[in-house]
């Protein structure tokens, strides 16, 4: 297999192309990058930011240059020796007016040759729906869009469209055919004769058009998360498998890719066994690769969110996940548990709230159920029903008790997903569903409890390959289908998008895969993971920062500092609150923001303020502020408490604005500022030990876009903003040492310095890295909690990595990140016998003895990190 060294993550759009990325990859090639990771290339939704919404799948996107401009990359790829790999899209694609394949359906409904193509249940109870697609389009209700004349009869490219707003609908052929000339006067919607005819029309077609608003509870085909616009894939049918993958197989048999990372591989119906006929597929093309393209087995990771002690089964035959589980370990290790109970404490007083994060997030799933996702409950409660009346033995149960019990095991369900087949469920999954019946027990009727067991053993329990073929072993497959691809957006959008939203107690852990109930983990248990990892998957994804991230991965460093200074930061808010309050003012009858609200802004001002920034510079703290304001406004939504998307209450989000802005001027800036001075040392001290972590540990790591400097992004868009290579181009050709960066640490060449040495220290010792084993290394003495750190070997070629951490009693308010040498005194680390040379800092240590104990001091030679190769 041909691994990746290092993986650099570009986001492709019409601002960024791929012609663009031709004139970076010398700058990453010097860093010490081996591959870039492409954003989805498929010809995507007009203006796309992202490409997550796929429109055609044969096509590399003209807006980011097309294939042509693809090939251009990867020839300055290949001239300068690395590879590509591209995040594909396998559960979703964006439909509408784009999509060629959806308006096929539209247009000949069941009949079309796409209409297996999209998860869509033709068979709805609702008769308006009955062998119709639904679409969620009109900005008002059915009849009033009709009369203000957003719905008309067109013509267009020769033939009879449905004009809706700006867009134009496909009419079924039977319908068509008989307009004539004066068809448009017939269906003019300004009249009621012509009113009539037009919703007769609309009537005869394969769709029902409906307001936006009724998608949550009606919409009959399978959406990625609540979004309308992306449809979901029937990917387990290999005709569209091949289709969809038809130009990714293409471009990899041509060499012009070299891997790819799937795409929120829990929302497919089979994950596991996607994931091996997809790596089969690239087997099979690795032959018809060009000589000039790596040989080697392609690079195959899927987006995965695992449980804290969730593993990624090593028989779906890929090389990992994309690091979440990564992020979520190095982050919790840099916390200090002994911060958790002063900030709960904080959080409980001021908000009231005594809820834990996991009692917030079955709040959440309860909310998100009724909000977001009724439709897709009442389409698996119907598939159970149907395995309940398809046996005699069970027929006399009803749909509405079906659909109680369902709603519990989804508020309960410990995990994003169960894999069960046809074999049932495997030991971990049973355990799973064990956690969420013993929730579901808590609070579901006691008159249900029998159906829950009932209900459990359908979905798995039993398995289903043990039953006779026929309907009722039919039934439960597809009832099993069903519900497992439900569990991952529910948790998706009750933890990530509103729990995490709501619960403030320290921000830094609320994150994509982060378990926020948790604020610290063990150094041990760091150890713990990375040796498993070393021994599994190896090759993993190592993530601190994606496009899909809440806070940028040197603003969580920072915020982890507030976990070793707990009362400093109470007595802050403390007085910032009591100062504060005449910015308060009531909004749609309550005080704006909550307390609750108030607390999480300042965190994320102290957090994101950036390194350098005066609270004297008045445009500097104008761009902060729109930044910030830009956050807070998606916060407030996310958390559906006060407002939300669907029902946006702006009197409270402009209040809660006007709080900002108030806050960011004269007194309370300073103050503000001041004490983002004061964690922002420690904050970088953090940022440096965890990229250094990142690129260290088992497995492949991966470096988002612009993160080779300080990263103090919030969500997107933010972290999507545009990179200034040049910077970051001349800071690497003056190949300052770190020592040498820190006192100019804010600007963030110093976090490139650190990540430029460790590159070139896997470019030039891949083995080491790619298959050497791990094994923590003990520090000794008062600092000895401070020191994490570990050495890995392969065939006698060794390397000790050790970073500091919780060093904000040391480091807190200090001019740079330079640890003074009297705080390492009396500690040191037991190194294994050799000559070592310094990776980050000139010098040599020498061990004439196994175990000779190397002054801590010298190991970190002044730095908060260090790296030692054996000689």
């Amino acid at each position: 297999m041909s691994v990746p060294r290092a993986l650099a993550r570009l986001q492709f759009h019409a601002g960024f192309t791929l012609d663009d990325a031709v004139d970076v990859v010398g700058y990453y090639a010097r860093l010490g990058v081996s591959h870039l990771y492409a954003s989805p290339i498929l010809r995507a939704r007009a203006g796309s930011t992202h490409g997550y919404d796929v429109v055609d799948c044969h096509e590399v996107n003209p807006e980011i240059g097309g294939e042509d401009a693809l090939r251009r990359l990867v020839a300055s790829l290949r001239f300068h020796g690395m590879g590509l790999v591209l995040d594909i899209v396998p559960n979703h694609m964006g439909v509408g007016v784009e999509n060629a394949w959806w308006m096929d359906v539209l247009r000949h409904g069941r009949d079309s040759r796409y209409a297996g193509y999209f998860d869509i249940e033709w068979q709805a109870p609702d008769p308006l729906l009955k062998g119709r697609l639904l679409l969620p389009i009109l900005g008002t209700g059915y009849e009033q869009a009709l009369r203000d004349g957003h719905v008309q009869l067109a013509r267009r490219r020769g033939e009879w469209v449905l004009r809706v707003y700006d867009d134009h609908l496909p009419l079924s052929p039977a319908s068509s055919a008989p307009l004539g000339e004066d068809a448009q006067a017939m269906h003019d919607p300004a009249t009621d004769e012509g009113r009539a005819a037009l919703h007769a029309l609309v009537e005869r077609q394969h769709y029902r058009l409906a307001f936006w608003k009724l998608a949550s509870d009606m919409v009959n085909y399978r959406r990625f998360f609540d979004i309308n616009e992306l449809a979901g894939l029937r990917i387990e049918r290999t005709a569209v498998f091949e289709d969809t993958h038809k130009t990714i197989f293409r471009l990899y048999a041509e060499g012009l890719i070299d891997g790819v990372r799937c795409d929120h591989v829990d929302g497919l119906a089979d994950p596991r066994r996607y994931c091996r006929q997809l790596r089969h597929r690239l087997e099979r093309l690795r032959t018809q690769r060009p000589p000039d393209a790596p040989r080697g087995g392609a690079y195959l990771v899927v987006e995965k969110i695992l449980a804290p002690e969730e593993s990624l089964s090593v028989d779906w035959r890929t090389d990992g996940t994309t690091g979440y589980e990564f992020m979520d370990q190095v982050s919790a290790v840099l916390h200090d548990e002994d911060g958790e109970a002063p900030l709960t404490g904080l959080w409980r007083k001021l908000t009231g709230e005594s809820a834990d994060f996991g009692t917030q997030a079955v709040r959440a799933r309860r909310q998100i159920l009724v909000d977001s996702f009724e439709a897709e409950l009442d389409r698996t409660a119907r598939a159970l029903f149907a395995a309940a009346r398809a046996d005699v033995a069970t027929r006399d149960v009803s749909l509405a008790g079906i659909r109680r019990v369902l709603v519990e095991l989804l508020v309960h369900f410990p995990v994003y997903r169960t894999y069960a087949g046809g074999a049932g469920r495997d030991t971990y999954d049973e355990a799973v569903f064990e956690r969420a019946v013993e929730g579901a027990l808590r609070t579901i009727r006691l008159e249900d409890s029998e159906l829950l067991h009932l209900v459990a053993r359908w979905l798995g329990g039993e398995a289903p390959r043990s039953l006779p073929p026929g309907p009722v072993r039919r039934a439960r497959e597809r009832a099993l289908a069903m519900f497992q691809q439900a569990t991952s957006p529910v948790a998706a959008k009750a933890v990530e998008d509103t729990a995490g939203y709501r619960y403030g107690r320290l921000l830094s852990r609320n994150e994509v895969g982060v378990d926020a109930a948790r604020l610290a983990i063990a150094p041990e248990d760091f150890h713990r993971h990375c040796a498993e990892r070393a021994a599994t998957l190896p090759h993993n994804l190592l993530a601190t920062a994606t496009h899909d991230h809440k806070r940028g991965e040197d603003l969580r460093a920072r915020l982890a500092v507030l976990s070793e200074v707990p009362q400093r930061w109470i007595v802050a808010v403390d007085r910032w609150r009591a100062r504060h309050a005449g910015f308060r003012q009531r909004a749609e009858g309550r005080m704006a923001p909550s307390a609750a609200d108030e607390l999480m802004l300042y965190q994320m001002l102290v957090g994101a303020w950036p390194p350098g920034l005066s609270p004297d510079d008045v445009d500097g703290v104008e761009r902060f502020a729109t930044r910030i304001a830009a956050w807070q406004r998606k916060a407030l939504r996310e958390a559906k408490r006060w407002t939300r998307w669907t029902s946006p209450n702006e009197p409270y989000e402009d209040a809660c604005e006007d709080f900002l802005r108030s806050v960011l001027s004269g007194e309370s800036a300073a103050e503000l500022a001041a004490f983002a001075n004061y964690i922002g040392v420690p904050g970088a001290a953090n940022g440096l030990a965890q990229a250094t972590l990142r690129l260290t540990t088992p497995g492949v790591p991966d470096l988002y876009q612009g993160t080779d400097y300080w990263d103090f992004s919030l969500v997107d868009p933010d972290n999507r903003r545009p990179v200034d290579f040049l910077a970051r181009a001349s800071s690497l050709e003056r190949d300052a040492s770190p020592s040498e960066s820190l006192p100019a640490w804010r600007g963030g060449s110093i976090k490139q310095a650190v990540i430029a040495r460790l590159l070139r220290l896997r470019q030039a010792h891949p083995d080491l890295f790619a298959r050497g084993s791990y094994r923590p290394l003990m520090a000794e003495g008062p600092a000895s909690g401070h020191v994490l750190a570990f050495v890995r070997e392969w065939r006698g070629r060794r390397l000790m990595v050790a970073v500091a951490r919780h060093t904000a009693g040391w480091l807190g308010g200090a001019e740079t990140p330079a640890i003074p040498a009297e705080r390492w005194d009396g500690t040191s680390l037991r190194l294994p016998e050799g000559r070592w040379a310094g990776v980050l800092a000139e010098g040599r240590l020498e061990a004439a003895a196994p175990g000779r104990e190397a002054p801590a001091a010298a190991v970190f030679g002044g730095l908060p990190v260090s790296a030692w190769i054996s000689l």
